[in-house]
């Protein structure tokens, strides 16, 4: 491989929107993300809505206005 031409390998603070950091290791110095494990409907069991740009009172919108 060429020297030079990769960008640094180095530890990373993510920041989750609930409120969880951890750090893992990235390109980046930190993450800032909306879902992680701990607050993700698949590794928890609990629903949760995530409303990206009024997409679920939109859905919810038409929902209603159709019965």
């Amino acid at each position: 491989m060429r020297e030079g031409i990769h960008p640094n390998y180095d530890v990373c603070t993510v920041k989750c929107a609930c409120g969880n950091v951890f750090e893992t290791k990235s390109t980046s110095k930190e993450l800032k993300v909306d879902i992680c494990s701990k607050c993700h409907p698949f590794f928890t069991g609990r629903q949760k809505l995530v409303d990206s740009g009024g997409r679920v009172d939109r859905f919810n919108r038409r929902l209603n206005a159709s019965k």
